[in-house]
């Protein structure tokens, strides 16, 4: 790309977009040698929104809460009563708030000189006074907080050093901490800040707004006391609120930032120190810098390899990265409760007790799923005793509602709705399973092999092995090892389409001829390509191979249930194994899953089966020698019903339930490959793989890696992206069947070479009936521009773009009103902080029917990879000065977020932000072309 279009959009001359969200923004470039076409027809342009109509109105036509409101603050005095509420606020140079000039008067009583305290400690030397920031040694009184948090209590300063956000601010994210008292001698005094209204002390959630005719400030919390107009029928001007941390820093007016002077004298620390020591905390609250250096002090791992000399070394590199995942997943999820819950009882209809309950998700790093497992307790009162029970979680709705199957019904307090408290319960099977299939491979040399050969050893020359006999081909090519190339000599279909789909394209048929010649294939299936067709039409000639049972995995249960539908599609005989936790969560092939064919098998022999499983239902529970009788019946009924199968399927974790233990795979295929670690995917390869085949796209996300030591380490490199890396061309199919042409332009040139074909035409991706005002009608298509400031969310681990949500709200209204139906609309976002805003926003201020707004699904772009939707609406968030883009940058994400859309498109951003980055800046290049 020309080096001229890394430059940033200059908005110098544009005009304030803060009271008219609707204005257009043309581009201004910083030089006449700047390379972007000029904007001099905004109906012609898709990077500008069309003339207003009356559904996109100025936000301040409807209360004006989600406006932008920036401002260059100045101290002023504190409000009425509010010395512990609100704090004794006062105001400064920042870029987060400018007052009326009326407020200056204010600005006297308060006094910012140094106190000189710097002086009281040696730099070097850790001799800090109390109140000296934990990081850098700082210790002016103006410049620093405590977090007030019991368990800490530490002192922070305010400034930035050598890292992207203030010293406290990064403490607060990554202790998870969000409680700060300001130092007795600074100019505000020994204050707690919170909310004037209701005493939050979230201080991710507070911000000041002004009195309309006095010269005060008081702090509001944005949830829930801004958002419901709490203070509307006082004298405070709402829509004058911002944010206390604005760019990752406290407000210059609230806590100061300490001079370059004081600055130069400090501690100078990294951003890698501060993640180590904040670790560190975490088991050794006293620990110093200084403990960072001693040995065996937070040691990296080692990293995986491309290759390896044998399955002991492979054990050895992922064995420890898999126990580190372990222990941070244990540790975050036995961390996370809620207490103070709202229980609604219910009775399923397998008479179990189910308790639904919000489980909001912005508060929680972690992310519900059902068959979770949850311990729901109630603490007693006066008439009734302390009660707890574990249960699952069956379902999740978009209101954040849980709902929880209890696994004993018995006592459960039904008559009382307050005061109950959930944890997660930890469960280690996953990781097992992964460590234990490591262990096979190691060990077990007929675990994965290849094809049968007569001959022995045949060659071994050039580093090249070739073995005959049993041959272990897929042994060493899992390992990196080179190997001749062996082709699978089986008798090729005069057709490669299969029953019950659809016809296969040129790439599919030639993906299909080719898996089926092959040990081991990977097929890259870009979005919109079929690779879920592809996938059945390969597993159906697969069976008729009469090489024994197909097994067909995916890391995730919604990918294994549209593959198992579409393969049963084909006649063959489906199983859909469920681990036992999820068989009360509904799903969409029920009739094909395990559990569902044992109760409903209907032949003579298994009476007694049935007789007990009715009693189980009407009683609860059997007696022990009923019990153990039940459970001899059903292990061998199950067995019965999998050997029968043509084709088991099952998540990739789900290889390893002991209900498969002595079954033995031939053939297996791993769908979304890429978004599953390389111990995920051994767990169904050591069932005796000796065809493999990968599906996946290592151009979208890849697996969800909590510890980021284990992520540094390698573990989020799929075994995909490790073979492409070794030289194993993917077999990609090229034909797109999503989106509209002009939406699938930018992703083919960017992530595939400009490979992608349209199998859809304009006309057949033109929306009959829907009047939305595109800006250009044929290219339903435009990134529409706000300037807005991003804001951390409750928190303090996300953002939110409170701007861009009441755009959103707009642009759905407006697809609404011009035919779109709810279920048509997604609203995606890199935030979870943005997503929840974006639910709550729409709920409380939607123009038209509040159930409207809920039926609408907003997720997180993450969530929505292998999803689609007619109409997306992608909220970028970030809009700063010195934090970046984040999660943005990675563009895999990008690739996923452009490529949801089947109809049209509307992307709402910063584009001097996003610029900075060459791919964003290609995009925007491309969105003005």
């Amino acid at each position: 790309m020309d080096s001229q279009q890394n430059n940033l959009f200059d908005t110098a001359s544009q005009p304030d977009t803060g009271n008219d969200a609707y204005t257009f923004l043309e581009f201004n470039t910083q030089g006449e040698d700047f390379d972007y076409p000029e904007f001099r027809d905004p109906i012609r342009s898709s990077v500008a929104w069309p003339t207003p109509s009356d559904s996109l109105a100025d936000p301040s036509e409807r209360g004006g809460t989600g406006s932008d409101h920036q401002s260059d603050a100045s101290p002023v005095s504190a409000a009425p009563g509010s010395a512990t509420k609100g704090g004794r606020s006062g105001s400064g140079s920042g870029s987060g708030s400018q007052m009326v000039d009326s407020l200056a008067a204010g600005m006297s009583g308060l006094n910012f000189e140094d106190t000189g305290d710097d002086d009281n400690y040696e730099f070097g030397k850790g001799d800090f006074t109390e109140h000296a920031c934990r990081y850098c040694g700082v210790s002016n009184p103006a410049c620093v907080v405590r977090c007030n948090v019991p368990s800490c209590r530490k002192w922070f300063c305010n400034s930035r050093g050598n890292t992207s956000g203030s010293h406290i601010v990064n403490h607060l994210v990554r202790a998870k901490h969000k409680e700060v008292c300001l130092h007795k001698d600074s100019p505000l005094g020994e204050t707690i800040l919170e909310c004037y209204n209701c005493g939050c002390r979230n201080v991710f959630l507070l911000g000041f707004i002004s009195a309309k005719t006095e010269s005060v400030v008081v702090l509001l919390c944005r949830e829930p006391c801004l958002s419901v107009n709490a203070l509307k029928d006082m004298n405070w001007d709402l829509s004058q609120w911002c944010p206390l941390i604005d760019d990752r820093c406290f407000l210059q007016w609230l806590v100061k930032i300490p001079s370059e002077q004081e600055q130069l004298r400090a501690r100078q620390i990294s951003a890698q120190q501060i993640n180590k020591v904040e670790e560190l905390w975490k088991t050794n609250p006293d620990a110093s810098f200084e403990d960072l250096e001693k040995p065996g002090v937070d040691d990296e791992p080692q990293s995986v390899a491309l290759k390896y000399e044998d399955a002991y070394q492979y054990q050895n590199v992922f064995a420890p990265l898999i126990k580190l995942e372990a222990d941070y997943d244990k540790m975050m999820k036995e961390s996370q409760s809620k207490d103070n819950l709202t229980i609604r009882w219910d009775i399923g209809l397998n008479k179990k007790r189910v308790a639904y309950f919000v489980f909001p998700k912005e508060d929680n790093e972690l992310r519900l799923v059902p068959g979770d497992e949850l311990r729901l307790r109630y603490s007693g009162d006066a008439a009734h005793p302390s009660w707890q029970s574990v249960g699952h979680v069956i379902k999740l709705t978009a209101q954040e509602e849980v709902a929880l199957e209890l696994r004993a019904s018995q006592g459960v307090p039904v008559d009382v709705n307050h005061g109950f408290s959930v944890d997660f319960v930890w469960k280690s099977t996953s990781f097992d399973r992964m460590q234990g299939a490591m262990k096979t491979f190691a060990v077990d040399e007929t675990s994965v092999s290849g094809l049968w050969l007569l001959a022995k050893i045949l060659t071994y020359k050039h580093g090249v092995v070739a073995y005959g006999g049993y041959n272990r081909y897929i042994y060493h090519h899992l390992l990196g090892h080179e190997v001749e190339v062996q082709m699978v000599r089986n008798a090729l279909p005069r057709r490669f389409g299969a029953p019950g789909l659809p016809e296969l394209n040129a790439s599919q048929v030639f993906a299909v001829k080719s898996v089926l010649q092959r040990p081991i294939s990977l097929i890259q299936g870009p979005p919109g390509t079929g690779k879920t067709v592809t996938s059945a039409a390969l597993v159906y000639h697969m069976a008729k191979q009469g090489q024994g049972q197909v097994l067909v995995c995916a890391p995730s249960n919604v990918a294994v249930d549209q593959l198992a539908e579409k393969i049963s599609a084909t006649g063959l005989k489906v199983v859909r194994l469920c681990a036992k936790s999820r068989e009360a969560v509904s799903s969409p092939v029920e009739h094909l899953t395990l559990h569902y064919q044992v109760r409903h098998l209907d032949t003579s022999d298994k009476s007694e089966l049935h007789k007990l499983q009715q009693l189980k239902d009407e009683q609860g529970e059997l007696s022990s020698s009923d019990e153990k009788k039940y459970k001899a019946l059903k292990r061998a009924t199950e067995r019965e019903i999998s050997q029968s199968a043509d084709v088991i399927c099952c998540t990739c974790v789900g290889a390893g339930d002991p209900r498969l233990a002595n079954f033995r795979f031939r053939q297996v295929l791993i769908d979304e490959s890429t978004q599953a670690t390389e111990p995920e995917c051994l767990i169904p390869l050591v069932l005796g793989a000796k065809q493999v085949v990968l599906v996946g796209d290592h151009c979208q996300l890849g697996p969800v890696i909590m510890c980021k030591k284990a992520a540094r380490a390698g573990l989020a490199q799929s075994l995909f992206e490790r073979l492409v890396l070794l030289g194993v061309k993917p077999i990609r199919l090229q034909v797109q069947y999503r989106m509209h042409p002009c939406l699938s332009e930018f992703p083919s040139n960017s992530f595939y070479e400009g490979t992608l074909q349209n199998g859809v035409t304009v006309n057949e991706r033109q929306s009959t009936g829907i009047d939305f005002p595109w800006p250009v009608p044929n290219r339903p298509m435009f990134f529409y521009v706000q300037m807005g400031q991003e804001e951390i969310s409750a928190s303090g681990t996300s953002y939110l773009n409170r701007t861009e949500a009441a755009n959103v709200e707009k642009i759905v209204t407006t697809f609404l009103k011009s035919g779109v139906v709810p279920s048509q609309i997604g609203v995606i976002t890199p935030y979870e902080g943005q997503r929840a805003y974006i639910v709550n926003y729409m709920s409380r201020n939607g123009a038209l029917r509040q159930q409207l707004y809920k039926e609408i699904e907003v997720a997180s772009v993450d969530s929505f990879q292998g999803r689609e939707k007619d109409y997306i609406i992608l909220s970028c968030v970030r809009s700063n000065e010195h934090q970046g883009i984040g999660f943005l940058n990675d563009p895999r994400r990008l690739n996923v977020a452009l490529t949801r859309a089947r109809y049209g498109i509307v992307i709402l951003g910063n584009p001097k932000v996003l610029s900075k980055q060459p791919l964003w800046n290609g995009l925007l290049t491309h969105y003005k072309c």
